[in-house]
């Protein structure tokens, strides 16, 4: 189901989008996953009735301030101590988590990805890993649950098929999220839609966090995972939002750096060459696609990564970009659609969380929960500002 009109023909291509005869005023396509409630609305109230009321639907996540502090740790500690019933909550929900993580961090194999992945994402970020250490013990939970969520992506290919579980929520999503991109003269703008697995509704969190040095970064973020894996910006005038672009499983490097921790830093990136600088120096364990927004130079860059050090970067112009879960402009082996499994397993395995909206003229962010269509804005924030308001 589409919840936006579209902004190009249904034949359009990913990547380019002819815009002849459209305006960049209007709506921005985007599928939109709908939730268990409204696939019940659309049933006889008999039926909905006796299945009862939806626990699905998120009434907007909760912004949480923390700083200013440079600690890691204290910082995880606080999140971790405040979010503490969302955190164990989507644990104890998670089946990837109990099916397929957790038996195979018990295997030799298993044991040697994880310690290769926290020693080398320990040693290049330090202060991040402290967080994941304060947020483990904030909330209650077991360190190797944090890891292990946080470094899902980087694990799972590695998972004997033994372990894999074929029930929707047993089947970690690789069609989540997707973007248009456009910069013109009237109009500069990332729309982003989050998608993700069932198992995530109502276990999200926006973090504001002030570091001594006056930053304040926003971030996105899914319960007991660094800030952010989605979308966040930060006072500088750097904003970002995020794609899985999976490659096939010869492209992916273990015990990488973690995408995780590589948007972490992301957070803090001063300008528009340090988060380049960023992306660029990690060894990244598995791929992904970056959206780079940066105000002071009215600029979009859309930056597709994978292992052994591979970056493309593209510029966005006056012609609309759509980017989803494929590599565009990349050489890279991936996997194709009509490959993924998961598509061919019943159930709601997808949901929109929200969509994201990043107006480069305007300076500000905007989250729309559930389906866009209906325009239910819950955070309206200031980029540019100082403080980081929430306007609405």
């Amino acid at each position: 189901m589409w919840g936006f009109p579209f902004l190009w023909p249904m034949n359009a291509e990913c990547g380019q989008v002819s815009a002849d005869d459209k305006n960049d005023k209007e709506m921005l396509p985007f599928q939109y996953r709908e939730s268990k409630s409204e696939r019940l609305s659309r049933l006889p109230n008999e039926a909905s009735a006796e299945m009862g009321s939806s626990d699905m639907e998120s009434k907007g996540p909760e912004l949480f301030e923390v700083g200013p502090s440079n600690d890691g740790y204290q910082m995880g500690l606080l999140i971790g101590q405040k979010f503490s019933k969302e955190i164990r909550s989507r644990l104890a929900g998670d089946l990837i988590l109990q099916n397929q993580l957790r038996p195979f961090a018990q295997t030799p194999q298993g044991k040697q990805l994880i310690e290769a992945l926290s020693d080398n994402n320990r040693n290049k970020f330090p202060r991040y890993w402290d967080e994941l250490l304060g947020t483990a013990a904030g909330s209650g939970v077991s360190l190797l649950d944090v890891v292990l969520i946080n470094f899902r992506k980087e694990i799972l290919p590695f998972v004997p098929k033994t372990l894999q579980v074929s029930s929707p929520e047993s089947v970690d999503t690789i069609d989540d999220c997707s973007d248009v991109l456009v910069v013109s003269e009237d109009l500069a703008i990332a729309a982003h839609n989050e998608d993700a697995n069932v198992a995530l509704v109502d276990h999200i969190y926006l973090i504001k966090a002030k570091l001594q040095n006056g930053l304040v970064f926003v971030g996105y973020t899914y319960a007991g995972e660094l800030p952010s894996c989605a979308f966040g910006f930060n006072t500088h005038g750097l904003a970002f939002t995020l794609n899985s672009v999976p490659p096939s499983e010869h492209e992916i490097m273990a015990g990488g750096i973690g995408r995780n921790f590589v948007s972490r830093d992301l957070l803090e990136a001063t300008s528009m060459a340090d988060a380049l600088r960023i992306i660029h120096s990690c060894e990244v364990s598995v791929g992904h696609c970056y959206n780079l927004i940066y105000m002071p130079d009215r600029k979009i860059l859309n930056v597709e990564t994978t292992s052994r050090n591979r970056v493309s970067v593209r510029e966005i112009g006056t012609t609309p970009f759509f980017h989803a879960n494929m590599y565009l402009h990349l050489q890279v082996d991936q996997f194709t659609c009509q490959s993924h499994s998961f598509a061919l397993i019943p159930g709601p395995t997808l949901y929109t969380l929200c969509t994201a909206i990043i107006d480069i003229d305007q300076q500000t962010l905007s989250i729309i929960k559930g389906n866009p269509k209906h325009g239910e804005i819950s955070h309206v924030f200031s980029v540019s500002s100082a403080d980081s308001k929430t306007l609405k």
